[in-house]
């Protein structure tokens, strides 16, 4: 049932692109932004822990997988046959715990031979894989444990931690430079070191973060909703009062910013 299911699905994104006139229109570039919103969208619902959206998001995501390949088809690239062919390759090669004799002590020695196996396919690096437009806090996260799986990595949180501390004076140090310097063409060349020791303390902190066991992703999205709960009613409460939130003094919005705090679910 589940495969004659896959293939009248299948068969549905075939016609739809040749009978739609939008569908038929798309190309595999065309899509793509698409394809990473759904994959967002999926991640939402999982956050929500809402099963039903995640039922549908999941769905929406299994859709731009069909039609990447069927346009891919059309081209003679591949067949949706040859991507589920590569990926249960994929999977019984890089598990040879389970569909071969290698024995393993525990999740993080199937890891460290993952990347093993990856590296035996040919890679030239251990860090190749990492998508460059993955967001660059969830990309430094994995590039951090690929290192990290095959030992290059902190022994102890405490040296972790010293050197967020060290990045942060770093950083401290240039922005005063900056802020004595008048010349222009000095100011910019401070200005390019200074982004660098920001994105230097964000990478440190990102790998504190790991060794804490927190994903530095998951953890700044929870930030940014709950800045958002906060503001929506600070926003609400301003209003109230009859002014627009452009009119209220800081005085009046850090009043509400704290009454939003004892809020459940804002916190």
């Amino acid at each position: 049932m589940t495969q004659s299911k896959f293939n009248e699905f299948v068969s549905i994104v075939k016609r739809l692109r040749k009978e739609c006139p939008w569908d038929k229109e798309q190309t595999n570039d065309s899509i793509k932004a698409n394809t990473i919103e759904e994959a967002y969208e999926v991640v939402e619902a999982i956050d929500q822990k809402n099963f039903n959206e995640l039922k549908i998001e999941l769905g929406d995501l299994l859709l731009h997988v069909v039609f990447h390949t069927v346009i891919a088809e059309e081209d003679n690239h591949f067949t949706i046959d040859d991507v589920i062919d590569s990926i249960q390759s994929k999977l019984i090669r890089r598990h040879p715990h389970v569909f071969g004799n290698v024995k393993v002590a525990d999740s993080n020695e199937v890891k460290k031979n993952w990347e093993e196996i990856k590296l035996s396919e040919g890679r030239e690096s251990v860090l190749d894989g990492v998508p460059k437009n993955l967001p660059s806090l969830q990309r430094a996260h994995r590039l951090q444990e690929k290192a990290a799986k095959v030992g290059f990595d902190w022994d102890k949180k405490e040296d972790v931690w010293e050197k967020v501390i060290e990045e942060i004076e770093e950083m401290h140090e240039i922005e005063k430079i900056k802020s004595q310097i008048q010349n222009n063409n000095n100011q910019k060349e401070l200005q390019i070191k200074l982004e660098k020791e920001v994105g230097d303390v964000f990478f440190a902190m990102v790998n504190y973060a790991r060794f804490l066991g927190i994903n530095p992703e998951d953890a700044l999205r929870l930030t940014n909703e709950k800045f958002i709960n906060r503001f929506n009613y600070v926003q609400k409460k301003v209003k109230e009062t009859g002014k627009a939130i452009n009119e209220s003094t800081l005085n009046e919005m850090d009043k509400f910013w704290n009454e939003s705090k004892k809020i459940p679910g804002f916190d």
